[in-house]
């Protein structure tokens, strides 16, 4: 049956769910709505699965290129997920954005939805996980991306101020176990 394993999807489908952020990046894609009118979700989601699924299947002969193996990217890339878990639990700003003149790719398709965070899940994932488990849970999330860029303004409004900061808070906090996790499992490689 290909490899597929429903547990490895769901498991690695909630990893990028949580990466991601799409729920809490509501009020970003809020904002962005007002500076730049209409937001092309279809062109965004489009150009972040592309920008995804490229990562998947180069990003390591990339980095071997370059002379980086994938257990310094993994332990390197644990930092920047513990990082961006602060940033969601604690409602602080430690990476400064560019000011962008429009909205559907840049800044939204990249680097909001696939940004380093998400590269370097990828790459730890690949690592761990089937790869045609996370082809599926990437697609999965793109569909999800996709719906909530949709109705956007609409689960705002639903939610509120408060519901979005509580469920920022609460992917934050799994977001910062995935790094411990993450560093745990690829620390040991980089003394072999």
């Amino acid at each position: 049956m290909l490899g597929f394993d429903f547990k490895e999807i769901a498991t690695i489908g909630m990893v990028l769910f949580a990466v991601i952020d799409i729920v809490g990046t509501i009020p970003i894609v809020v904002d962005l709505r007002q500076k730049y009118g209409h937001i092309e979700s279809e062109k965004a989601t489009i150009a972040a699965a592309i920008i995804m699924i490229t990562f998947l299947f180069v990003g390591e002969e990339l980095l071997n290129l370059i002379g980086i193996d994938v257990h310094s990217f993994a332990v390197a890339g644990s930092f920047v997920l513990f990082f961006l878990a602060l940033e969601m639990i604690l409602g602080i700003r430690l990476y400064k954005e560019e000011e962008a003149s429009s909205a559907s790719i840049v800044p939204l398709a990249f680097p909001l939805i696939a940004g380093a965070g998400t590269m370097t899940t990828l790459l730890s994932l690949r690592s761990q996980f089937q790869t045609v488990n996370i082809v599926v849970a990437i697609v999965l999330n793109i569909i999800l991306v996709y719906i909530v860029l949709k109705s956007s303004s609409k689960i705002e409004k639903m939610l509120g101020k408060n519901g979005l900061g509580v469920i920022r808070k609460t992917f934050g906090v799994v977001l910062l176990a995935i790094a411990v996790k993450l560093f745990a499992a690829n620390v040991k490689g980089l003394f072999v």
